[in-house]
């Protein structure tokens, strides 16, 4: 009995901490993207706003995160731990930027 009351408790904190729907979108589909995101709903259990809300999450984290494998990787660590001395133009562009801006 304690159990179910510890869980009942948890599910219901959990649920208080979640910002409440209010928002709504309205989409228009072509018939075969509803049957599949239907299906996704289905296989997932998830709502179509909570599909929506994780895809776009999924490609705003693939957006901002970059994944170097090999020579990439080495030429990138190298820049990082021993940069190379700014050109001549690289220094006159900063020092117009600092003059156009502040």
């Amino acid at each position: 009995m304690a159990r179910s009351i510890a869980t009942s408790t948890k599910r219901k904190m959990r649920a208080t901490r979640r910002e409440l729907k209010t928002e709504r979108l309205e989409l228009r589909l072509a018939p075969a993207a509803k049957k599949l995101i239907q299906r996704a709903m289905s296989v997932s259990g998830l709502a179509a706003g909570d599909l929506a809300y994780e895809g776009a999450r999924r490609v705003l984290d693939e957006h901002e995160r970059m994944v170097l494998t090999g020579a990439d990787r080495d030429a990138f660590l190298r820049a990082v731990l021993d940069p190379p001395q700014p050109t001549e133009r690289l220094v006159a562009a900063l020092k117009r930027h600092r003059d156009l801006l502040g």
